[in-house]
């Protein structure tokens, strides 16, 4: 087919369209049916899994193994950007991303936490995760490439909903297949199709993303060792420009501390619900974890709605130092609920302050970034910062999850965090200060 100009509406769609493909992941496997699933693979009231020479918690160690695919991303994705742009093959390696993760969450239909099987079991997991957030670097880079300035805001909010409506439709058709049984296998023989489905999905629609999008031009040129390490190069470049600018480094800093509470809670809550809340039986369990996840979504929407509106009039900082004084109560309220309305009220909570604060930071270190052309090399860097605080609180929550053996003291001590991000953030000044 011919190539479509930059800008035009169908290229600008296609590439939207992507995130109808991959949003599923991160709502099936990720927040709702996979953790049901794995919980419930553990049927004794001690849930220890014997893996890698040593005996886990079972939430121990997914989260360990999460953390640790995290710190892998964090490590490779500059890099492979940074070859990627340099030969011209961009869109391969978003391919290649993608079907590692696709084939991942079909794999997970075998999981399984038996000592000969745990490793493999794992590796499923991992790849799928790998896949999902190695694809999202390339995907993301692409769109100063397939839209003008002006269209960059419309097209990447064009494809969140797009993301949202797709992963919600999947949801709640794998959610329609498992409650359709009544036996307790039958339901996770479902949840282990429902793995198969977000695979295919993901696989399958992402066809027209690839179809459309541009190839890149190949450069012809050859990887070297300079264009290895030519994306850590500019982080560190980054981080020099960083120490000149007194009001982009104390947010960063601030954001680094209290996105790292955030991002944890969000990756472990329905692990959570599942082993600290009293839901009476394993149907009103599976119903009511996923129950909440949708809750959380849909207020998410009514959250980064409002708390645009208060950033808007209160100012960007004291908007996050307030969103921030909420999640920290969460910490001590979920310290203490049991009951599954508790939960319930949690997950309304959590989904209101969710997504505002997730884009209300990322939308204040732009306002705060100095004049410069290169704003990738800095929203690099604010991405390998927000995973290098993933893989930190995640390994913080799993030790404290393995040597109390209780999650409600590891979420306990996630306040620390916020309120150390409350003060950091008093600390920001108001206009730009240059050393």
């Amino acid at each position: 087919m011919a190539k479509l100009e930059k800008g035009s509406k169908k290229l600008l769609n296609a590439w939207a369209f992507y995130d109808w493909a991959n949003s599923v992941y991160t709502l099936t496997i990720a927040s709702s049916i996979f953790p049901i699933f794995y919980s419930a693979l553990f049927l004794s009231e001690v849930k220890t899994v014997h893996a890698f020479g040593m005996d886990f918690k079972s939430t121990a160690l997914i989260t360990y193994v999460t953390a640790f695919t995290f710190l892998v991303v964090t490590f490779t994705s500059p890099i492979l950007s940074g070859i990627a742009d340099y030969v011209g093959n961009k869109k391969n390696f978003m391919k290649f991303f993608c079907y590692i993760g696709g084939l991942g969450c079909i794999g997970l239909y075998w999981f399984d936490i038996s000592p000969d099987r745990i490793h493999l079991s794992l590796l499923f997991y991992f790849m799928g995760l790998i896949g999902y957030w190695g694809s999202l670097v390339f995907y993301n880079s692409y769109l100063p490439d397939i839209a003008f300035p002006e269209q960059q805001d419309g097209i990447s909010a064009k494809g969140f909903s797009m993301g949202y409506v797709g992963s919600v439709l999947l949801l709640i058709i794998n959610l329609i297949m498992v409650m359709s049984q009544d036996d307790g296998e039958a339901k996770m023989q479902m949840m282990r199709y429902s793995f198969i489905t977000v695979g295919l999905w993901w696989i399958l629609f992402s066809q027209y993303t690839f179809y459309i999008l541009p190839k890149g031009v190949s450069s012809g040129h050859k990887v070297t060792k300079s264009v290895v390490f030519n994306g850590l190069k500019e982080l560190k470049i980054v981080w020099t420009e960083l120490k000149k600018n007194l009001r982009l480094k104390r947010y960063l800093i601030a954001f680094f501390v209290f996105s790292m509470a955030v991002q944890t809670i969000m990756l472990v809550a329905v692990y959570f619900g599942e082993e600290e809340i009293d839901w009476g039986g394993d149907s009103e369990k599976t119903t009511g974890l996923i129950s909440s996840i949708l809750v959380i979504q849909l207020v998410a929407i009514l959250g980064a709605y409002l708390t645009s509106k208060a950033s808007s009039r209160f100012g960007n900082i004291k908007t996050l130092i307030v969103v921030n004084f909420i999640w920290m109560s969460l910490c001590f309220y979920a310290y203490f609920m049991k009951t599954p309305m508790q939960f319930y009220i949690a997950a309304s909570l959590v989904g209101l302050v969710m997504g505002g604060i997730q884009s209300l930071a990322r939308s204040t270190y732009s306002k705060f970034l100095p004049e410069t052309e290169d704003t990738t090399s800095y929203f690099s860097f604010f991405d390998v910062a927000e995973k290098i605080g993933i893989v930190i609180g995640m390994a913080i929550f799993a030790t404290i999850d393995q040597v109390t053996g209780s999650m409600r003291n590891a979420i306990l001590f996630l306040f620390i965090f916020f309120l150390i991000g409350i003060v950091l953030l008093f600390r920001v000044p108001r206009k730009e200060i240059i050393t």
